[in-house]
């Protein structure tokens, strides 16, 4: 049905379920597969000297820990060669997109964290995605 999945991941437990979900569809499709994480460049604060992963808010990485993140989604997917890594110098929802642009891509599959509350309310990945992706989005109940 689909020839190309591309699937945000941050690592966390949440995010893990949409890349489940997207390697099984990848699987049943035979479609490639790209995990795709975002990071920031030019760290700056206590934190970065202090050498944290995490950068900023929203959960956003470092780079090393980004293609690290982006390479573990690939290797649990067990694709193979149909699988590719992704870590995107972007905010998440538009390293996402940029992605799916980039592989030609006609799914998306995110997970739901940040649908709920405040976040819901003020923007969230699966919510700017799903308003701005060029093909179909499938949100992953994770939350």
């Amino acid at each position: 049905m689909y020839s190309c999945v591309v699937v945000g991941t941050d690592g966390s437990q949440t995010a893990d379920k949409a890349v489940e979900v997207a390697a099984q569809l990848a699987r049943e499709w035979k479609a490639a597969f790209h995990a795709v994480t975002a990071f920031r460049s030019g760290a700056r604060g206590m934190g970065a000297a202090a050498g944290a992963e995490l950068v900023g808010g929203g959960g956003v990485l470092a780079h090393d820990a980004a293609e690290e993140v982006a390479q573990r989604a690939v290797d649990k997917a067990g694709l193979g060669d149909g699988a590719h890594a992704h870590a995107v110098d972007k905010p998440p929802a538009e390293a996402i997109l940029a992605t799916a642009d980039e592989v030609k891509a006609d799914l998306v599959v995110v997970g739901s964290k940040g649908m709920r509350g405040a976040g819901r309310v003020l923007g969230s990945v699966p919510n700017s995605v799903a308003h701005s992706a060029g093909c179909a989005v499938l949100i992953v109940k994770t939350d």
